[in-house]
């Protein structure tokens, strides 16, 4: 007879589960590792920051993520690129396979001040007074240079995810942003690429491959403009394409394993019948190995699903039940 195991983990663990430890805490305390890792690999364990894990129960929130921060953050330190995104409260931020591969805080050192490099990246950054402010303690670049330095820091359609994903928490505008490229970071190293992408920034993005996906069809030559998330309505409620061209009546949906895992398989095939049926839409699947590498997969797919749209769009229109 097997026991069942309890959903979390209790009291009884060695462990605090009330708030986030090092594992160098554990470690001093003659916790396993291997038991660590066996618990983050089951998901009783998270670790948003390199060095720091919490129990699962405990909701991510501002207090949680500063809590996590504090334990490995030096005082004569600023926290940086996507360490300060995920402070701000930007979702899905951290790096790709961030729950597979623990990533390092990004931090800027002041003089004086050290760190363990297990923990962090650090580099040397040119920040002004107004670019910094205080959170819970810790010093932090503001959103509008946290935005400005994914967008001239990070690989080009990693940049697009995560600005889109600071968007949904800015306190500035694009017209803001588009002044900053044009002239606090003139004559910076990548300023084009943070140029040429806050035109195409949106927030309606619900996850970095679902940006990854629209940042191809953006540099894809001949295909007509998309609408994000786009509302049709359904038998129940409302349904929300990913990227749609509506006169088309076609929808580019990107499955990542966050929305499109295999319990909403049978959801998601339901969703996409109903509107075919009731409404002639057509639709492009797209997934991670899709939007990859040079994304020409979902280019080529982009285009040839484009076309088929153009062509079957007047009869589908005229079969709808």
């Amino acid at each position: 007879m097997h026991i069942a195991a309890p959903p979390f983990l209790t009291d009884s663990a060695p462990i605090p589960v009330d708030r986030p430890f090092t594992t160098r805490w554990a470690r001093a305390r003659g916790v396993d590792p291997r038991r660590l890792r066996s618990w983050v690999q089951t998901g009783h364990l998270v670790s948003p920051v390199h060095g720091v894990l919490h129990a699962a129960q405990l909701a991510d929130c501002l207090e949680l993520r500063l809590a996590c921060l504090r334990l490995v953050i030096p005082e004569h330190a600023v926290v940086t690129d996507r360490t300060a995104a995920w402070l701000h409260g930007a979702p899905m931020v951290l790096e790709p396979n961030s729950h597979l591969e623990v990533p390092r805080a990004d931090l800027f050192l002041l003089p004086g001040g050290r760190i363990r490099r297990s923990v962090a990246r650090s580099g040397q950054r040119d920040l002004l007074v107004s670019e910094i402010e205080e959170i819970g303690g810790l010093r932090v670049t503001t959103r509008a240079r946290t935005f400005c330095d994914l967008g001239m820091k990070l690989p080009r359609r990693h940049a697009f995810a995560a600005m889109c994903s600071m968007l949904k928490v800015a306190d500035f505008t694009l017209d803001d942003m588009r002044a900053q490229a044009d002239e606090r970071f003139r004559g910076h190293r990548w300023v084009r690429q943070l140029r040429g992408l806050i035109p195409l920034c949106d927030a309606r993005f619900e996850s970095p491959g679902e940006a990854a996906l629209a940042l191809i069809w953006h540099d894809t030559p001949g295909l007509p403009p998309f609408e994000p998330q786009f509302e049709v309505p359904g038998p129940t409620g409302s349904f929300f394409l990913d990227l749609a061209v509506p006169d088309l009546l076609y929808g580019a949906e990107y499955n990542g394993a966050d929305f499109h895992g295999p319990d909403r398989a049978e959801a998601d095939e339901d969703r996409r019948s109903w509107l075919e049926r009731s409404g002639g839409w057509m639709f492009g699947e797209f997934v991670a190995e899709d939007v990859r590498g040079t994304g020409q997969r979902a280019s080529d797919r982009l285009r040839r699903d484009i076309e088929e749209a153009r062509r079957t769009c007047a009869n589908r229109r005229r079969l709808v039940i």
